[in-house]
């Protein structure tokens, strides 16, 4: 059995290369169709004119679904595994509130592009990075407890992924404050000569490392998904949909995908 093929650990795998690849599939396109400059435009830039703005939309919707299972599988499995601690299981439905919350975030980005409501784009990339960086906080602080050997990888990821928002925060502050011209936010090519240019490759430079920052602490959840399973169970009241006497009663208990928690 290969490696993605034990338990749930496809989950958080399926999220990274899909994620990735919607940045990259999209970034290819709209440089080959001289949309943008290939000089480390914003990731929102890559999805900004159609037929990539198209793409990039429906690779993220995806994104925002197996974002939403991976969170859920992870709130499940830490339910599971402290079921009678009461600070892990506040702290594990904050994480999962959180989670769901920032893939939502990710969906608004998807669906309203840069140059079509901005300000929408913008509460979307806050919700996804800004709460995104509190639930890799949460989850940080329950391996402390739960996984020893991967809290001080989580760790090193936390400090890259707020390294990354501080920078892209400073950096488009000081781009977007009137300094360096108006109307940027519909500014697909730069010139190197150009006022701001040096503070507009540090933003793009550091947007594209706190995605990836996401990304990589994705990662780290393969290893717990791999002993985990996904079961349904079936309660039947009656031998039929139109026959449901109180005396009957059959219990399906269904193994949807290999592995055990």
């Amino acid at each position: 059995m290969w490696w993605f093929q034990q338990g749930l650990c496809f989950l958080p795998s399926a999220l990274v290369v899909w994620s990735a690849a919607s940045f990259i599939f999209s970034y290819i396109t709209a440089v080959l169709l001289h949309h943008i400059d290939p000089l480390v435009p914003y990731i929102s830039d890559t999805g900004t004119i159609p037929p990539e703005r198209c793409l990039f939309g429906i690779m993220l919707n995806i994104s925002t679904f197996l974002g939403i299972a991976t969170v859920y599988v992870r709130y499940k499995q830490v339910y599971a595994l402290s079921p009678g601690e009461p600070k892990i299981v506040r702290l594990n439905k904050a994480g999962f509130t959180l989670g769901i919350i920032s893939c939502f975030g990710l969906c608004i980005i998807a669906n309203f592009q840069k140059y079509t409501l901005f300000y929408m784009h913008v509460v979307g990339a806050c919700l996804t990075f800004g709460i995104g960086a509190i639930y890799i906080l949460v989850q940080t602080i329950l391996s402390y407890t739960m996984q020893p050997k991967l809290f001080w990888i989580r760790v090193i990821v936390l400090l890259w992924c707020g390294s990354s928002i501080a920078s892209m925060f400073v950096s488009s502050v000081l781009l977007y404050s009137g300094l360096y011209g108006t109307d940027l936010v519909q500014k697909l090519h730069w010139n190197s000569q150009e006022k701001g240019y040096i503070v507009h490759i540090i933003s793009t430079i550091s947007e594209w490392s706190l995605a990836f920052s996401f990304l990589s602490f994705f990662l780290t959840y393969i290893r717990d998904f791999q002993k985990i399973s996904l079961r349904a169970d079936i309660s039947l009241s009656g031998h039929s949909v139109c026959n449901t006497p109180n005396s009957f009663v059959a219990d399906e208990h269904t193994l949807l995908i290999g592995g055990r928690l």
